[in-house]
């Protein structure tokens, strides 16, 4: 049998040595349940109904007398059941005493469970504190991270900004390099074209003296190269330098202009054709007209050559107005 704690003091439940009277108890209740069973069965059964005839016979005149009422036995009372027997109250077992605490006990136990206070709350204590340290690496690790990135993008900004700034000077300066070379080649290509025109003019001044000197030589006229008379123009050539310059002549305004008014313009050219300046020596009138005729002598250049590749220098062309396509 498992003991009992009552208190902090163990309890056993004492053994029980007196059976007999149980067991005698016992055989006296159920002796006694089987008087009452067996009582209740004879007590309601019920007694015989006696049966009575008549019996008549039909000589007799006279009828017999009635026989006397039966006598009704005495009914027994029934026994009452035997009052139940109640059983003896259980013995309630001795309650020992707890023992009393020992105070050093009591001094010991209050000790340690301080020092375990005192443990679990620095134990407490140094996880709080590394999760505080945790927690601040780990923000420190945060912000470290950004203000890298921070930096790296700044440095990346940086470099890139040196880097189109250097791209937009070499840009500069390449396209700086590229005009210098083209004025160069410009002014080289000027130049050449000055000294050719130089050359070009030289040489046909030199053709127009020789040609001179042949006519004057071919004629036999003498004296000195002032007094003689310069030669006449072809009047070929001077047609067809007009010709062209007056399929170039776009005029558009009225010619109802009394007369036929007339343009005079003086064109100077090179030895190639290409002329280098108009002047005119004689107005038409009509500003519209003269403008048209400068802007025909502009688009004609270079002029056509004589038939020998030879160029008058200074040409006097006519315009009539009227006479122009």
């Amino acid at each position: 049998m498992k003991s009992a704690t009552l208190g902090d003091a163990p309890y056993q439940v004492p053994r029980e040595n007196k059976r007999w009277p149980a067991i005698g108890l016992a055989v006296a209740m159920h002796a006694g349940l089987f008087a009452m069973l067996w009582i209740g069965v004879h007590w309601q059964n019920d007694q015989p109904i006696a049966v009575e005839a008549e019996v008549w016979d039909m000589k007799v005149q006279s009828a017999a007398p009635p026989p006397p009422p039966p006598v009704e036995a005495p009914q027994s009372e029934p026994t009452p059941p035997p009052a139940p027997v109640q059983p003896p109250p259980p013995v309630a077992p001795p309650v020992e005493a707890p023992p009393q605490p020992n105070p050093v006990d009591i001094a010991l136990e209050k000790k340690k469970a301080k020092l375990k206070a005192e443990q679990e709350q620095k134990a407490e204590q140094a996880r709080q504190q590394k999760l505080e340290d945790e927690a601040q690496a780990k923000a420190d690790k945060l912000a470290k991270a950004a203000k890298d990135k921070a930096d790296a993008k700044a440095k990346a900004l940086a470099e890139q900004k040196a880097q189109d700034e250097a791209d937009a000077k070499a840009e500069k300066a390449a396209e700086k390099a590229a005009a210098e070379k083209k004025a160069a080649l410009d002014k080289a290509d000027k130049a050449d074209k000055a000294k050719r025109a130089a050359a070009e003019s030289k040489k046909a001044d030199d053709a127009r003296k020789a040609e001179m000197a042949r006519i004057l030589g071919a004629t036999g006229t003498s004296g000195t190269a002032a007094k003689s008379t310069a030669p006449r123009q072809d009047s070929g050539y001077v047609a067809a330098i007009t010709a062209k310059i007056k399929g170039n002549i776009a005029y558009s305004g009225s010619t109802d202009a009394p007369g036929n008014p007339r343009a005079v313009y003086k064109i100077t050219q090179l030895p190639t054709g290409e002329i280098i300046s108009v002047r005119k020596v004689k107005s038409s009138g009509v500003p519209a007209f003269d403008s048209a005729v400068e802007n025909a002598i502009s688009k004609s250049s270079p002029l056509p050559k004589k038939k020998d590749g030879t160029v008058e220098r200074d040409i006097d062309a006519i315009f009539d107005m009227k006479d122009t396509p």
